[in-house]
């Protein structure tokens, strides 16, 4: 794929700026008779600096991961009181390094975002991109990374701005060509990822995948072909980054894979087969449950799998069942109460979503399956999980709220005035945001009753994820970039 080069477009590059944040597993626990359970969120906190050096991301959770584990398996009620001092220090978080923030959970601690505003003019700030794109922003301290595509095809775009100021660092161009998609896709709709080193990009030429590494500066420090990429609908897959290794999941019409690349030096390091079933767009999370090796959980067509991130051997797989013709996994998986959450669908209005005990080993058997919905939950937008419950926005603007542990619908309430929904919603603190396709925005509490709290407006089309960092809530429109700042935040 060739690259155009690299247009700094305001003033000097700079090079990257820590704030020595540290990165701490807050753990949630649920503590009864019998049992305790785990259901991770990681969060970041500004921490005093201790040294000069900052660490990068590997090194600040290998080194604390150890101790950790010890505590988890000993003294689950002394971190109990640990998580609950930390969580109510964590006032906001400076990362969101993927889609769906860390771990594609779609959480962030911030509380102090607007609630209302009646339109894109009452923005901290709004930036007008190159082309079209339904890539959402990810954000690491004072970088903020977003895609984008002309119109025509023929242009692929990562560009780096100040996510304080909307300020455009730099911005990094490759050749394209047009090719048949969904007429609601893009040429641009993967998520970068980043880990505070350097950001890492799924470019889709229109025939093949290439995946791209930039430092902070716009450089290109490494490029891998991945192939030709098959599906009627084009391309929208996202890379994750997990100690050390970038990982993409490549289902597709063609050859299915998921693969794992040297997050440095972009060496090969695993590629295993998937069964290509129908092209699925979901994007894996990391699930670390006590006393067992992480799990990298995917969710597609073909079901729920998990692989050892280290070397991609697959450790246990549960096989969908549909009643018809296979559905689509778009809406990536979740964990909650102790459950693999996942949901699958089709334009044509078919739903299937499952919620399932991981497995152990091998075939996963029936058993495992806790409950399923075949009617109301989404089909693009991805769950919500906080606390016992479950939240969601389906495609046709009906939110609503469900038992995690049982699948109990708690209710269900239809977002007036919204429309179609594709941008999955994401929590900040005990508030929802979600965003429809017309670009309104709706702001609602996350409890088992509904309360609307909140309602804006961006004055386009959104189908982009929003992300939230650092007290600041951006969404991405077709054209533009919004910001809308806590008042706290916009004096920094």
């Amino acid at each position: 794929m060739s690259a155009e080069g690299t247009s700094s477009l305001h003033g000097a590059v700079r090079a990257p700026r820590s704030r020595h944040t540290v990165q701490y597993e807050v753990l949630r626990w649920r503590v009864n008779a019998e049992h305790w359970q785990t259901s991770a969120a990681v969060v970041q906190c500004r921490h005093p600096a201790r040294s000069t050096h900052p660490m990068s991301i590997h090194q600040r959770t290998s080194q604390r991961r150890p101790a950790m584990t010890r505590h988890c398996q000993h003294y689950p009620m002394a971190l109990l009181a640990l998580a609950i001092i930390l969580a109510t220090s964590i006032v906001e978080s400076a990362q969101w390094p993927r889609f769906r923030g860390p771990n594609g959970q779609g959480f962030a601690p911030d509380t102090n975002l607007p609630v209302r505003w009646q339109g894109p003019e009452q923005a901290t700030w709004k930036v007008a991109l190159p082309g079209e794109g339904n890539s959402s922003p990810v954000v690491w301290d004072d970088y903020l990374f977003v895609q984008s595509a002309s119109t025509d095809g023929r242009q692929r775009y990562l560009i780096c701005l100040q996510p304080q100021t909307g300020v455009v660092l730099w911005q990094r161009q490759w050749n394209g060509k047009a090719a048949p998609k969904h007429r609601k896709n893009t040429f641009a709709s993967s998520t970068p990822a980043t880990d505070g080193e350097r950001v890492y990009a799924l470019l889709w030429t229109g025939e093949t995948y290439t995946l791209v590494a930039c430092d902070f500066t716009g450089e290109t420090v490494w490029e891998q072909n991945l192939g030709n990429y098959t599906s009627q609908h084009g391309a929208g897959h996202s890379p994750i980054v997990h100690e050390g290794k970038v990982i993409v999941a490549n289902d597709q019409d063609g050859t299915s894979v998921i693969l794992a690349y040297d997050a440095r030096t972009g060496k090969p390091l695993w590629q295993t087969p998937r069964k290509p079933f129908r092209a699925c767009y979901s994007t894996p999370f990391v699930l670390q449950r006590p006393q067992r090796r992480p799990e990298l959980i995917v969710a597609s067509t073909a079901g729920i799998t998990a692989y050892d991130p280290d070397n991609g051997k697959e450790l246990w797989h549960w096989e969908w069942r549909f009643d018809g013709m296979p559905l689509r996994t778009v809406a990536s998986p979740i964990f909650a109460s102790g459950l693999i959450v996942a949901t699958s669908g089709d334009g044509g209005g078919a739903r299937h979503a499952v919620a399932i005990r991981p497995g152990e080993s091998g075939p996963v058997p029936d058993s495992h399956l806790v409950w399923e919905n075949k009617r109301f939950l989404p089909y693009v937008p991805t769950l919500l999980a906080y606390g016992e419950y479950l939240y969601f926005v389906n495609d046709s603007g009906i939110a609503g709220c469900i038992r995690a542990a049982t699948g109990e619908r708690v209710w269900t309430e239809r977002l007036e005035g919204g429309g179609s929904f594709s941008a999955s919603p994401v929590l900040a603190g005990d508030r929802i945001y979600a965003v429809s396709e017309e670009g309104e925005v709706f702001v609602f509490a996350a409890a088992p009753e509904f309360r609307l709290q909140g309602r804006g407006s961006v004055g386009e089309q959104v189908f982009a994820t929003p992300a939230i960092a650092d007290g600041r809530l951006f969404i991405r429109g077709r054209q533009h970039l919004f910001c809308f700042a806590s008042p706290a935040a916009t004096r920094r």
